[in-house]
């Protein structure tokens, strides 16, 4: 009988099984990864469709972006969806109710892990520093650790009280600075809205929350920090950053080099409470001080990136839609004091008589909002009769709650929607606005960014005539939004020319803040009192 080639050799004796059973094992391996990162359970939430196998939903996201949970929410007939990414299997919550007991559980259902994972990304946390903040991360063990004691450092200072309230009269004094640096020498200045605004406002945060000594008074490190805020999807995405988002690096260290100056001068002495606290917990919890410093780098991504959108667009809309700017200026006007040529504006009374501007403020964030609260599943857990299985990510998208007509009615921009009047029309309970978050996580900042806003809103229209060079309003496209932001950013700067406002030339302006307590209770935990 005659023996065929490939088994008489002596390398086709060995090797055809070897290449049999390590075929087998690959086989094998690629089907169970692909299984746990695609498959489903049957108890799980239901699978998004895909048009594309493994990598549909990746390429659905590049392209879409912040948009494409809410184009998938249109396809599933379900209050929750799975979305499986390579390497992370996702839930995507689609109803106001489930993410309310999913916020019920936040020990299994955790955001300080992704927080800690996410920061060390971003601002690139040593080893050491990593260590630090990994323990106790998720307050398992009670409120000790790095983590659990800068939530509630930030929560102490920046809710209503004496801190909150020295930030703002700080940070208003500085708006007011810039906005007497923008006003037109020959009646007429043109500028590009949005960069004026992010320089200023950068100014104006910083100085509030660093004080005198703050690192963002020089304009190389506001440049370079915003380098570096344009490059965070770089940074996260990107094989050796060093190398592949080396401009973004490079900005990021100057910045940091520039805190390190700051904390061995003496700075913080000198700071806000809430950059003090923060400081006071790092010290005590003997996180290395370059990692103080690039958390610092971190921390005031979270003051600026939002704000700043925020101030644009709202600014934009009220100029845009016809007839409101006239009806608000009217209300702010209402609540300017006259005493000769100086005109003061009262925070308390914009809060509390202005009910069309804190509604166009509020419908601009519904509209413009486009963050997700994120959660790690830590153990499976039931959520809405479905199962979560651990490791898995749990998202819960603004935009797909702002969007539901289903709520909402027409989601078009509606200044009036946040209107007490509007609750008897229909409106949704205020549980589906997400523009803060919400629980545990509700965004703790948002008095402070609150006041900001309103504060330059109304010293804008109050002494300022503003027109498109363009000739007609229009609104920039967002597509090149931030993968750090909550709201979304123009994807072109618009040109504009303001004239002193008919009345006001030679008026002296200021800002008037009183201790208080009192707050525009812009989400439910604000009227309730809870976080859950």
């Amino acid at each position: 009988m005659s023996v065929p080639p490939i088994m008489s050799s002596p390398i086709g004796n060995f090797t055809t099984p070897l290449l049999i059973l390590t075929s087998a094992v690959i086989a094998i391996v690629t089907y169970l990864i692909a299984r746990n990162m695609f498959g489903n359970n049957l108890q799980e939430p239901p699978p998004a469709p895909s048009s594309i196998p493994l990598i549909g939903h990746a390429v659905g996201l590049s392209r879409s972006s912040f948009n494409y949970y809410t184009e998938l929410s249109k396809q599933v007939d379900a209050p929750i969806f799975t979305v499986s990414l390579p390497g992370q299997k996702m839930y995507i919550v689609t109803k106001p109710e489930l993410i309310q007991q999913a916020q019920k559980q936040h020990r299994t259902l955790a955001f300080p892990p992704i927080a800690a994972k996410f920061a060390t990304t971003v601002v690139g946390l040593s080893k050491e520093g990593q260590a630090v903040l990994a323990r106790n991360v998720n307050g398992d063990h009670g409120d000790h650790g790095l983590s659990m004691e800068t939530y509630a450092a930030m929560r102490a200072a920046l809710q209503p009280g004496p801190a909150l309230d020295n930030m703002n009269r700080a940070m208003l004094a500085e708006i007011n600075k810039s906005l007497n640096e923008l006003a037109p020498v020959d009646n007429k200045q043109q500028f590009s809205m949005f960069a004026w605004l992010r320089d200023s406002l950068t100014l104006a945060t910083t100085r509030a929350i660093y004080g005198p000594q703050n690192p963002f008074d020089d304009r190389e490190i506001r440049d370079a920090f915003w380098e570096f805020e344009a490059g965070l999807m770089q940074i996260i995405v990107g094989f050796l950053p060093s190398i592949t988002a080396r401009k973004p690096v490079a900005a990021r260290a100057k910045v940091v080099r520039a805190f390190e100056e700051y904390y061995n001068a003496g700075g913080i002495d000198e700071a806000s409470a809430y950059a003090r606290n923060r400081h006071e917990v790092e010290v005590n919890n003997k996180f290395p001080a370059e990692d103080m410093a690039r958390s610092s780098v971190g921390g005031t991504i979270a003051l600026l990136v939002n704000t700043v959108p925020a101030v644009f667009w709202v600014l934009l809309h009220l100029h845009a839609y016809p007839g409101l700017l006239e009806q608000i200026r009217d209300e702010v006007d209402a609540c300017t004091h006259t005493d000769g040529m100086t005109k003061t504006i009262d925070m308390a009374s914009l809060k509390e008589q202005c009910p069309l501007l804190l509604s166009a403020y509020q419908e601009v964030l519904r509209y413009r909002a486009m963050g997700a609260s994120v959660r790690e599943v830590m153990e499976d857990t039931q959520l809405g009769g479905f199962l979560l299985k651990k490791g898995a990510m749990l998202q819960m998208p603004s935009r797909v709650i702002h969007t539901d007509e289903s709520l909402w009615g027409s989601t078009e921009y509606n200044p009036r929607r946040f209107l007490e009047s509007e609750k008897k029309k229909g409106r949704p309970r205020d549980v589906c606005f997400r523009a803060f978050g919400g629980g545990k996580t509700l965004c703790p900042g948002r008095h402070f960014a609150t006041n900001e806003i309103l504060a330059v809103v109304a010293l804008w229209i109050a002494r300022f005539d503003t027109r498109p060079v363009s000739g007609e309003w229009t609104m920039p496209t967002t597509a090149k939004t931030n993968v750090a932001a909550a709201v979304m950013g123009p994807d072109e700067d618009v040109q504009v020319e303001i004239a002193t406002r008919k009345g006001m030339d030679g008026v002296q302006w200021a800002v008037k803040l009183e201790a208080s307590d009192k707050t525009f209770a812009i989400v439910t935990e604000d009227v309730v009192g809870e976080q859950e």
